[in-house]
């Protein structure tokens, strides 16, 4: 992680059941995708900032978030979906809700480019949160994933719930 967005994650999982993964789970509901809203928030850019996702699968609800003390809105988004997908211990489909162009045009059609040219973006500078898009380049190679960008503040339901979760994250870093 870079010197200047010090302080790892410290992610909370609200007290929710389960999402169901595993043979049973995809031989009760074969191809029904995992719901996933996700967002960040930062009180300044940079500054404390927070994650929050929101899962959901046949009925069930888990909800995520977590913080750190100097980041930006972009690493948040980013770690957003990174926590969700890697709460999943199987794999499976996944629809994945964010409003951020910046995750979804990252993960569909920029970072093609920047992996083909050693992480450096088309103007050869380096690829800013470059860990953060490792890790997510990785997560997404663990499940069959659908990208979906949502209007924010629009009232979408999934994605109100994602966000109060990611002040949830920047408030749990209140001493």
């Amino acid at each position: 992680m870079p010197p200047e967005v010090g302080n790892p994650s410290r992610a909370r999982t609200a007290r929710r059941p389960q999402l169901p993964t595993g043979p049973q789970a995809r031989k009760d509901h074969p191809g029904t995708p995992v719901i996933v809203y996700t967002d960040g928030a930062c009180k300044g850019n940079p500054g404390p900032g927070g994650w929050g996702a929101l899962l959901q699968y046949d009925g069930r609800v888990r909800e995520m978030f977590g913080g750190e003390t100097h980041t930006t809105n972009n690493r948040m988004e980013l770690t957003a979906v990174i926590e969700a997908l890697s709460a999943l211990k199987r794999r499976c489909t996944v629809a994945v809700y964010t409003d951020s162009q910046y995750v979804k045009n990252g993960i569909q059609t920029w970072i093609h480019v920047w992996k083909r040219n050693g992480w450096k973006t088309a103007d050869r500078k380096p690829v800013k949160n470059v860990d953060l898009w490792q890790q997510l380049d990785l997560a997404v190679t663990e499940h069959n994933v659908d990208w979906h960008w949502v209007k924010g503040h629009a009232a979408t339901p999934g994605n109100v719930r994602a966000d109060e979760l990611a002040n949830l994250g920047v408030d749990s870093l209140a001493p």
